[in-house]
């Protein structure tokens, strides 16, 4: 019920004394309420605290991780290395003014860590070999400024997955739990960002097929006891740890276990069954996560790209071009602003990129590849629209994010994800039709 509904209940009921109560118990987590599926703790368990510290080895990975909070996310992430380098440089100079005067002052984006840097007095430098392209949000990768100092949590277990210097080559597979919203796996072969799939609420976590030491050797992140559970329950000792990792890529993904214990993924990890043909779910986790990870490079799916111009603006750019007394550059400043659009009609297959743009043609399967609440093209189109900066310094001195500038490079990711979608939705119901 909703609240007016229950408020109503309760006004409607005359005598309570005559209602029936049932007693609730808690379960052995404490849920008072809801408490999931009863055969979800007989799953194997994705990750265990005891291994994390070293002190055991009873789960399938040895390390997780949540994504990179920063904090200040518009001034360490941009579309555009150019821009995010003049922002980068504005922050050092802020904070070295700090230093110097004593005070900490405005136009710069405080968090805690940074602060006991200013009360140290420590140094901050501009290192160049920080920036690098993370997964901001699903299928929007972004230049990021990956310095520990400008990055509230960036911490030894990223480094841990990707290096000393996080350039080193792994693949992780990333959900959110803990909220409301869908599981929602995506994996990616770099940095995410700890909203990822969850803005404003929960976190995105991150396990990794392989892990680094200090000296930069590459280890196996999946346990000895992952595989040995696998090779022993399937009597197939060829079964690798990278069979497994594709096997649970491809278990996330599976609606009836979504469904079964969509209570249990919202309150703890993801847990594992072991399904009947283990190598038709790892063939399928491999297909996933080769489309997921390299969406840039799939082939377009065919949308018919419309383009045209109304009467008002053409007569406008006629008589701009015919005024000879008009330069170049003062033709290219007067053209007539386009509005923005970025809306999607699911029902016709269309999205308006703006008043002179759209792409028609999208199937209706393509909207049901989601990733939390929002289909993957949604994703898209979300990230590039046209937004006020709330810090009040980005909105003065960096505003500079058109959406123009980027339109052909939005038509082509929008015509990929569309085949990363299709081509995701089809694998999934493979999975519905197949015999667990």
């Amino acid at each position: 019920m909703r609240k007016e509904e229950k408020l109503e209940w309760f006004r409607a009921a005359e005598d309570f004394t005559k209602l029936q109560f049932r007693d609730i118990q808690p379960d052995t987590k404490s849920t008072w309420l809801d408490h999931g599926d009863s055969n979800f703790d007989d799953l194997l368990p994705l990750v265990d605290k005891a291994v994390k510290a070293g002190h055991g080895d009873t789960a399938i990975f040895k390390l997780f991780s949540r994504g990179v909070e920063s904090t200040r996310d518009d001034w360490v992430y941009d579309l555009d290395l150019g821009e995010l380098k003049k922002k980068v440089n504005h922050m050092i100079e802020r904070y070295a003014e700090s230093t110097k005067s004593g005070r900490m002052e405005q136009g710069l984006k405080w968090s805690p860590s940074l602060e006991l840097d200013y009360r140290a007095k420590r140094e901050i430098k501009h290192e160049a070999s920080n920036y690098r392209r993370s997964l901001y949000r699903p299928f929007n990768r972004q230049w990021h400024y990956s310095s520990r100092t400008w990055n509230h949590r960036l911490t030894d277990n990223h480094y841990q997955l990707f290096g000393q210097k996080l350039d080193q080559p792994n693949r992780a597979i990333c959900f959110i739990t803990g909220i409301a919203k869908p599981m929602s796996p995506l994996a990616h072969n770099g940095l995410v960002d700890m909203n990822c799939v969850s803005p404003a609420a929960g976190g995105t976590f991150m396990l990794g097929l392989n892990v680094y030491d200090e000296t930069g050797i590459r280890c196996d992140n999946l346990t000895d006891w992952g595989l040995t559970q696998f090779t022993t329950h399937y009597g197939d000792t060829t079964i690798k740890k990278e069979d497994v990792f594709h096997y649970v890529y491809a278990v996330l993904h599976d609606p009836a276990y979504r469904e079964k214990y969509k209570l249990n993924l919202k309150r703890e990890f993801p847990r594992i069954p072991f399904y009947k043909d283990f190598w038709q779910w790892s063939k399928w986790g491999k297909e996933l996560m080769d489309l997921h990870i390299g969406y840039e490079s799939v082939e377009p799916y065919k949308l018919e790209l419309v383009t045209s111009e109304t009467k008002a603006e053409q007569k406008k750019q006629k008589k701009l071009i015919e005024d000879e007394a008009h330069e170049p550059q003062a033709l290219y400043a007067r053209q007539p602003k386009v509005k923005v659009k970025l809306k999607a009609d699911k029902e016709a297959g269309i999205i308006e990129l703006d008043e002179l743009t759209l792409l028609k043609g999208i199937p209706r399967e393509a909207w049901d590849y989601k990733l939390g609440n929002r289909s993957a093209l949604e994703w898209v189109l979300d990230q590039y629209k046209e937004k006020t900066p709330k810090d009040p310094t980005i909105r003065e001195k960096f505003n500079t994010y058109r959406f123009a500038d980027h339109k052909e490079k939005v038509i082509d990711l929008l015509k990929r994800v569309c085949t990363v979608s299709v081509r995701t939705v089809e694998v999934v119901r493979g999975m519905e039709k197949t015999d667990r």
